[in-house]
């Protein structure tokens, strides 16, 4: 006999500083902190507790939505506990769904742990800001910190068009419109052209899902709107490549003269866990655009990307490996997790026995 409804569970998990809950039959609701999975109670779901769990706390409209496509994308404000965005979806039959707990405010950048280089992004005003990473990575996160910077520090029409909305934003400086996918507007393509006519400045799209939303969003960067995205990526290479191969083949040299001209960033997160503390760190990979990167996207030459951002610290660009290195021998993370995230372990592992040599050296002479 299940013993909470989904407000006590959700409760929970943020009272016991959770991100993530989810129900699934057969399975305790578990929820997920620090990136580990834990059982929030000791009882065992059914396929009726998850059904009603789940479609309780959907509108009617939700419901049919959920039973004629299968899965369903939402999100749901709880009065004196918070917003959660939630995915339900049908497994073997029986509805199961999980809800991510959306904080009331919005970390700054700094507090999130980026650097000087999204700092100079955001006073960019037109072009291409492309923010990556794995499920669960932050990017909305970082992608709303970059929004509300910009919002508090100029005077623009900002459009936003998110499937759900997760963070709500107040106008400050500027007007911010969020437009919810399913419930504002039919899908992201068509609510993308009509930002186009909206006397937009700044036009953020919670994530590039298809090659229609994906070119038109290069041509919004391309003619003087400043664009910020997501995609699923891991790193710069692997997010040139998910773009260049969702196109034809006739269309890719066209696609890199644009993407050569209009990307202002590229900004690859991984969330790992802290060695020093509870809790996880931020670690990135940072492309931005000079006249070498231009052509090496131009040209489509992207097995050379690793090597020009490693070089490119001038223009606020860093590899995940030298991310990784200084919080390893900061000691943020443990070396085992560095190596799991790296490019190449070679250069973790003799950068950090070298770092440990200085610093026990450092440590004899003061003694």
């Amino acid at each position: 006999m299940r013993q909470f409804d989904l407000i006590e569970y959700l409760a929970m998990v943020v009272e016991r500083g959770g991100s993530d809950l989810h129900l699934s039959v057969n399975a305790p609701p578990c929820m997920r902190l620090h990136g580990v999975l834990e059982a929030l109670t000791d009882e065992i779901l059914d396929q009726h507790d998850t059904r009603e769990l789940v479609l309780n706390s959907l509108k009617e409209s939700q419901r049919a939505k959920l039973e004629h496509e299968w899965q369903l994308d939402f999100a749901i404000q709880i009065e004196n506990l918070g917003r959660f965005r939630g995915n339900a979806c049908y497994v073997m039959g029986h509805i199961e769904a999980n809800f991510r707990y959306v904080p009331d405010t919005i970390p700054t950048l700094v507090e999130l742990g980026h650097g000087e280089t999204l700092e100079r992004l955001s006073q960019i005003r037109d072009g291409l800001i492309l923010v990556t990473g794995v499920s669960g990575s932050g990017k909305t996160t970082t992608l709303c910190a970059l929004t509300q910077k910009i919002a508090a520090e100029r005077s623009a029409n900002i459009v936003s068009i998110e499937d759900p909305i997760e963070f709500v934003f107040a106008h400050s400086r500027s007007l911010i419109r969020q437009r919810q996918v399913g419930s504002d507007t039919s899908d992201f393509p068509s609510a993308l052209k009509s930002a186009l006519r909206q006397d937009a400045d700044v036009i953020v799209i919670s994530e590039l899902r298809d090659i229609d939303t994906m070119r038109t969003a290069i041509t919004a960067a391309e003619t003087g709107h400043l664009v910020i995205t997501t995609l699923h990526t891991t790193d710069a290479t692997s997010t040139m490549t998910r773009i260049f191969d969702a196109f034809p083949n006739e269309q890719q040299d066209y696609i890199a003269a644009q993407l050569s001209n209009c990307l202002r960033g590229v900004i690859c997160q991984h969330l790992l866990p802290r060695a020093d503390q509870t809790g996880r760190v931020l670690a990135t990979e940072i492309l931005t655009l000079n006249s070498a990167m231009g052509r090496c996207i131009r040209d489509r030459r992207f097995a050379q990307m690793p090597g020009l951002i490693q070089i490119g610290a001038q223009d606020g660009m860093h590899t995940i490996d030298d991310s990784l290195l200084h919080l390893l021998t900061n000691d943020f993370i443990l070396l085992d997790d560095a190596l799991a995230h790296c490019r190449d372990k070679h250069f973790i592992r003799e950068n950090f026995h070298k770092a440990m040599k200085e610093r026990m050296q450092a440590q004899k002479a003061k003694k």
